[in-house]
């Protein structure tokens, strides 16, 4: 057992080095959600923030507000869903086989 705790101390601090650049890295990287048949399209990035939003013109001709505030919603709940699944699993690579909680 000597030399464990260096060992794993020296792992994590990598870790948290990696994460720290994922966490850049995230900001980048986009996922993207779409809704109506791809009559509204959210982008997300990996920090769950909306980056664009766009909707297809035929959409606002129709004039249903209620409807396209609905494609808008379900668009970004599954970007916002997706991007906190790419998260989870580049985290869950860089954590590997140390023994972090929820990984």
């Amino acid at each position: 057992m000597k030399g464990y705790p260096g060992k794993m101390l020296k792992q994590v601090q990598k870790v948290q080095a990696e994460m720290a650049k994922l966490q850049e890295e995230l900001v980048r990287r986009t996922v993207e959600a779409t809704a109506g048949g791809g009559a509204v399209r959210v982008v997300a990035n990996g920090q769950q923030m909306l980056v664009a939003v766009e909707i297809q013109p035929e959409v606002l001709e129709m004039g249903d507000v209620e409807m396209l505030q609905d494609l808008i919603l379900a668009a970004a709940n599954e970007a916002l869903r997706k991007s906190q699944e790419m998260v989870a699993s580049e985290m869950k690579k860089l954590a590997g086989g140390l023994p972090l909680p929820g990984f």
